[in-house]
């Protein structure tokens, strides 16, 4: 009897299509799901990596609520083009804290992976405000509103809590001092001594110019400056974190 032909068998039997369905399917979600439990064996250890500010995770919601990463991936591939054109490729550590993560194929824009201190707070505002005073082909549109929006982080407690549930390290006295923290980073002349203590190269200072509010522009500009600036690549040896 030919292959085809059991096949057929298998087609007219309800009872034998049901169980070879779970069958595979069984085996396909075991596939799927059990490298899970040991991705954590994947990803590098680097030296920097830290979770968010809670500035810069204001910033990052901002990000993802205005959509921007439909036109900018964050993820450089190990292509000499790429690497070449946005600095080192991206490692899977620098994305261990992103709930969701900010990979993607899409670039209508550059890639943001590395654009941390690539430009000053004024040139991200200006862009950001009036893209094509700065890059006169974009296609960007205008997010100049974000300067007029007072930034609401009442609820920056808990979206520190929420991401230490799903296994972000914040402890207790990060959540504790959100709200401080939060401040303090917009504040040129706070005192940011436990700040940096809890946050080491959090970028601080009244990013969007305007030091009487902390708006929604003063958190993105806040994110946009540390993407990629956390892990030292100078020192990095690839080798040696895969040992």
């Amino acid at each position: 009897m030919s292959i085809l032909a059991k096949h057929g068998i298998i087609e007219r039997n309800a009872s034998l299509l049901l169980v070879g369905s779970l069958v595979v399917v069984a085996i396909g979600g075991i596939v799927e799901i059990a490298p899970l439990f040991y991705f954590q064996n994947t990803i590098e250890k680097v030296d920097g990596m830290r979770p968010y500010s809670p500035l810069e995770l204001a910033g990052r919601d901002i990000y993802i609520r205005e959509g921007c990463y439909t036109c900018h991936s964050q993820m450089i591939r190990p292509f000499r083009d790429e690497v070449e054109r946005y600095g080192h490729y991206s490692l899977a550590a620098e994305s261990m804290y992103d709930h969701p993560f900010q990979w993607g194929s899409k670039r209508t824009g550059p890639d943001l992976a590395r654009v941390g201190g690539r430009y000053s707070n004024d040139w991200q505002v200006q862009h950001l405000t009036d893209p094509r005073s700065v890059v006169p082909e974009s296609v960007m549109p205008s997010y100049a509103f974000l300067s007029l929006a007072t930034l609401d982080y009442g609820t920056i407690t808990g979206k520190l809590q929420a991401n230490a549930t799903v296994g972000v390290p914040y402890d207790q006295a990060m959540i504790d001092a959100a709200t401080r923290d939060l401040i303090a980073q917009a504040t040129p002349d706070a005192d940011t001594s436990e700040l940096l203590t809890r946050y080491p190269k959090a970028v601080v200072g009244d990013f969007d110019g305007n030091p009487d509010k902390i708006t929604e522009m003063d958190a993105l500009v806040a994110y946009l400056q540390m993407l990629g600036t956390l892990v030292e690549f100078d020192s990095y040896d690839a080798e040696a974190n895969f040992r």
